[in-house]
């Protein structure tokens, strides 16, 4: 029998932390949301490396993709933001219509959740 209280629990969001960071925080990040210790994620991390080199380019675009806790914006957002103020025609038309959800995730939103 499911309960229903009138507390509304708080979504859980994928963020770089600012704490507990080496790197870039996206070790620190997935192991928050996945509530798991850090140091798990960070030696799958190791492994995955030494094997094939898979840890290296997902790395680098969660860093990317992930937004830092307390900017709410994606570094490739900033990017996307710089890029689009240079550009004019459609493609500017393009860029100034993105909007960033309230996950923090602009363009890349479908392709992280």
């Amino acid at each position: 029998m499911n309960i229903r209280t009138n507390s509304q629990e708080e979504p859980r969001l994928l963020r770089r932390p600012a704490d507990g960071r080496i790197l870039g925080g996206v070790a620190a990040g997935l192991a928050r949301y996945f509530a798991v210790d850090v140091a798990h994620v960070r030696i799958i991390l190791v492994a995955l490396s030494f094997l094939g080199g898979a840890a290296v380019p997902l790395y680098l675009a969660a860093w990317v993709l992930i937004p830092a806790e307390g900017s709410g914006i994606a570094i490739a957002d900033e990017v996307l933001d710089r890029v689009g103020s240079h550009l004019s025609g459609p493609a500017s038309a393009w860029f100034s219509q993105r909007q960033t959800g309230p996950d923090g995730f602009g363009v890349f939103r479908n392709v992280l959740l």
